[in-house]
């Protein structure tokens, strides 16, 4: 009879947390109603970057104005109309342009979605990459990075990330031959990627630290086997489950701070939508139509817990021995 592998154990532990499955669960269905959004726009026949004003739509059999007259004070200024609770006929209401806040809202997660998930294989890669060489080949070469990393790490998150954002909105970034405009998501995505570097190559530099005294590595430095090959086939593979544990509490991380850079202005950039614009969009209707920045809030609560429940099923599943650690402390 087989013996089961490391991995195929990792899942059978996670797959017994209930509560990992839900989150995972949850997760899923999120993203697979995310990437319906022009689906449903087209279902719906709404454009959610464009303004309507003037639409007319039928609610109950009854035509009703996207926009209607205000009915306070003096009646000036138009209210947009709320939640109708018919799915393609501006389910959750209008915003103040009179753009359906439901495709907006499946658009904006599938850029929050985006701009989290590739923010966090940015952070992975170059993080790794440090962490690796630091912690590795030491000496003047672990001096400089972890000065750098030490840089970065002094600074608080936010102000790096709305600092970095405040100079860069205006005239995009121009690295040699790499150009990203102003207006791109990929903007937001190197501004996040970088911000969390050092949250991810300081635990591999320790990691590969404690790995490089370890008999198998001496003894592969003492047959003179290359330092790329100890690298990626006797390094690398030992710090992996530390940097899938870190996959979804970080996309929970970056989750949230493109959300404060788009609701303060300096993140994802009109035409495009992310949950933070909409939130941002709603702020002047808190009193008449709440819904419009209280739903992708709650979309980025409901995102944000799925994951970091998700993290805590995968490391425990990764390594049991942490929760056990965590138990006793």
């Amino acid at each position: 009879m087989k013996s089961r592998g490391p991995w195929a154990t990792a899942v059978r532990r996670l797959m017994r947390d209930r509560a990992a499955v839900a989150a995972l669960v949850l997760f899923v269905l999120i993203v697979i109603l995310c990437l319906l959004a022009p689906a449903y726009a087209a279902w719906a026949n709404v454009d959610p970057f464009r303004s309507t004003l003037d639409q007319i739509i039928k609610v109950n059999g009854v035509d009703v104005p996207v926009m209607e007259q205000s009915t306070e004070g003096l009646g000036l200024g138009y209210t947009p109309i709320g939640p109708t609770w018919e799915l393609g006929n501006y389910f959750l209401g209008a915003d103040n342009q009179g753009r359906d806040v439901m495709a907006r809202l499946l658009y904006g997660g599938l850029n929050s979605l985006l701009i989290a998930g590739a923010a966090t294989l940015l952070t992975l890669a170059i993080g790794t990459a440090l962490g690796l060489a630091a912690g590795f080949f030491g000496g003047l070469i672990d001096t400089v990075l972890s000065r750098i990393l030490d840089i970065l790490w002094a600074f608080p998150v936010y102000l790096l990330a709305i600092s970095l954002s405040i100079v860069l909105i205006a005239q995009g970034i121009e690295i040699g031959p790499i150009t990203i405009q102003s207006g791109s998501l990929w903007l937001p995505i190197f501004i996040i990627g970088i911000v969390y570097i050092p949250y991810v190559a300081r635990p591999v530099r320790g990691q590969v630290m404690a790995l490089r005294e370890s008999e198998f590595v001496l003894a592969a430095i003492g047959l003179g086997v290359p330092s790329h090959r100890i690298l990626l086939r006797d390094i690398l593979p030992n710090v992996s489950t530390t940097l899938i544990v870190f996959v979804p509490i970080m996309m929970a991380l970056n989750m949230l701070t493109e959300s404060a850079l788009s609701f303060l202005s300096i993140g994802v950039q009109p035409p495009d939508a992310s949950w933070g614009t909409i939130i941002q969009d709603g702020q002047t209707l808190l009193y008449t139509r709440p819904l419009v920045a209280m739903a992708p809030g709650i979309a980025i609560v409901i995102t944000v817990l799925a994951l970091n429940v998700l993290g805590d099923g995968m490391r425990d599943a990764l390594d049991p021995r942490s929760k056990i650690r965590i138990g006793r402390g």
